[in-house]
């Protein structure tokens, strides 16, 4: 790599090695057809890379979120929960309705509420019904 480019981007991207990885990834991208945002002046792309970096015309930052974008394989996307009613609540839950919150308890309300329920009353069984001979 060109000593010069690498010291004028030092100041940019403190590590060294971040810096690699950066100016590899942008000049991966200008090869793939991704538009250079200055002269080339006959430089290869790496070189390109680095003076785009120390010549700030692309954010290292940016570059960095778009490396690591690159790298995921499975991307996560952020979506608002839909705001079911909790269970208990008043107010009526249709058939269709396929949302239902679930109420986490600890092991111990569990057990207190167990604790509180009492067995049903035992009944006494029917005498059998004397048979005629």
């Amino acid at each position: 790599m060109a000593r010069v480019t690498v010291e004028d981007c030092i100041d940019k991207v403190e590590n060294r090695f971040d810096l690699v990885l950066l100016a590899s990834h942008r000049a991966r991208m200008i090869s793939s057809g991704a538009q250079i945002t200055l002269e080339r002046d006959n430089d290869k792309n790496p070189v390109v890379a680095l003076r785009e970096i120390a010549e700030t015309t692309i954010s290292p930052g940016d570059l960095k979120e778009d490396l690591i974008h690159s790298l995921q394989k499975y991307v996560e996307v952020d979506e608002p929960e839909p705001e079911a009613p909790l269970i208990g609540t008043s107010g009526s839950v249709d058939a269709d309705d396929t949302d239902v919150a679930m109420e986490h308890m600890s092991e111990e309300e569990l057990l207190k509420g167990l604790e509180g329920l009492t067995p049903p009353e035992a009944q006494p069984e029917p005498e059998p019904e004397p048979e005629d001979d």
